[in-house]
């Protein structure tokens, strides 16, 4: 099932783990050491440029009954609403400009345009989440309480329904943002204290108020006769942003490769393993510059849990390094197209919607879900995880051609 022994999955001694973990350390320091004032440009900018495209959007649906004219209103709102999200509000919110000390761009005043309050995320994200990255039962991430992702999860009947379920969490993302640390089900159940449940729906309630009434109530009555028409553009400006959201988080998060472990890692837990956790957990998608700043740098989801706080405009640059240790350490780095990413964690959602006896690879050693006891079977040890993992990938091809000529 999951990894319990980060260090043997590896096959990292102590000693390298705690070596990697100095490496990664002085990178941080010599990144930190950097920042200034082409930085504070970088993010100036791009707030500049994310008001720019939301006021050219929002005036070009004065005129929406034109059908040109909505299109290149919604395009616009479109791409301010995810440049807001993705590389504004989730990396301001993580304090990687705090540094700056402007209380306007910091992470304990932002507050983000979509119906999730602000403190409810940094909660799930930013403490459990980051600390607990793909532990199961600890990181409610894992499959977002909605999807099973990993075989760890015992299945469930309601488990048919999730190639739906997938399709709907998609489109209302932002909503499942929201919802997910309200814990209102736990509130039912009574694991909720209801004196700790009341003040998070509040404070929920209070932003979808302002929410819905921003983008469904006044815009569209500031357009007058064009209510209707500002009202489907909001709409779908939302409903684009929600779905790119979802696609660079889940291709982050739940491709082949993207490893899940047990509490027992965290029992003692050094901060190289917690390194190395991150390293093993996440995955990255390859991306020019524009796809890139449209993902908010998170096609380096890798780098980002290395280095959460750490501006996103400097992930590229920390990648290479990241990708060097990888080399030096003999371990996997996770990339590929968006597009295979993708498609590896759809296969994943689709397939776990079947009961296990339907499935073929074993739970220590499927594309989804690994542990260590994977490499019982290759002797001698590989020096590393990549080579151990280059070793059953050879070993597969020869069992498939053996099986086509029989």
């Amino acid at each position: 099932m999951a990894i319990s022994d980060i260090n043997e999955y590896a096959h990292l001694s102590d000693a390298d783990v705690e070596a990697l973990g100095a490496e990664l350390d002085a990178l941080r320091r010599r990144v930190e050491a950097d920042l200034g004032e082409r930085d504070v440009r970088y993010l100036r900018r791009t707030i500049l440029a994310q008001r720019a495209l939301e006021v050219a959007g929002r005036l070009a649906l004065f005129g929406s009954h034109r059908r040109s004219l909505w299109l290149a209103g919604t395009a616009a709102l479109s791409l301010a609403k995810i440049i807001e999200n993705m590389e504004l509000g989730h990396n301001v919110m993580h304090g990687q400009w705090d540094w700056m000390n402007d209380p306007e761009i910091h992470s304990t005043s932002w507050e983000w345009d979509m119906v999730c309050a602000s403190p409810h995320w940094k909660h799930s994200h930013n403490y459990i989440h980051h600390k607990y990255t793909n532990v199961i039962g600890m990181d409610h991430d894992v499959g977002y309480k909605v999807l099973r992702v990993t075989r760890d999860e015992p299945w469930e009947p309601k488990r048919l329904f999730q190639p739906i379920s997938n399709l709907f969490l998609a489109a209302t993302f932002e909503w499942g943002i929201a919802l997910h640390d309200l814990d209102l089900g736990g509130a039912l159940r009574g694991t909720q204290p209801m004196e700790e449940a009341l003040p998070k729906a509040k404070v929920f309630a209070a932003k979808t108020v302002r929410q819905l009434g921003k983008d469904y109530v006044l815009f569209p009555a500031l357009t007058g006769p064009n209510f209707k028409h500002t009202l489907t553009a909001n709409l779908t400006a939302n409903l684009v942003r929600n779905l790119w959201a979802y696609v660079v988080i889940f291709c982050g998060h739940f491709p082949d490769g993207a490893e899940k472990f047990t509490v027992d890692t965290l029992e003692d837990e050094t901060p190289g393993q917690w390194y190395l956790r991150q390293m093993l957990g996440t995955a990255n998608f390859e991306a020019g510059p524009a796809m890139a700043f449209m993902s908010g740098n998170l096609c380096y989801q890798i780098e980002h849990h290395l280095y959460p706080d750490l501006p996103s405009n400097r992930l590229a640059e920390v990648s290479v390094s990241v990708q060097e240790l990888c080399e030096k350490y003999d371990l996997p780095y996770n990339t590929d197209t968006i597009t295979v990413q993708y498609l590896r964690t759809l296969r994943t959602i689709n397939k776990l919607a079947l009961p296990d006896r339907f499935l073929k690879a074993t739970s220590d050693d499927a594309p989804e879900t690994a542990s260590e006891r994977r490499f019982d079977a290759l002797s001698p040890r590989a020096p590393g995880l990549r080579s151990a993992l280059s070793r059953l990938k050879e070993r597969r091809m020869i069992a498939r051609g053996r099986r086509r000529r029989r």
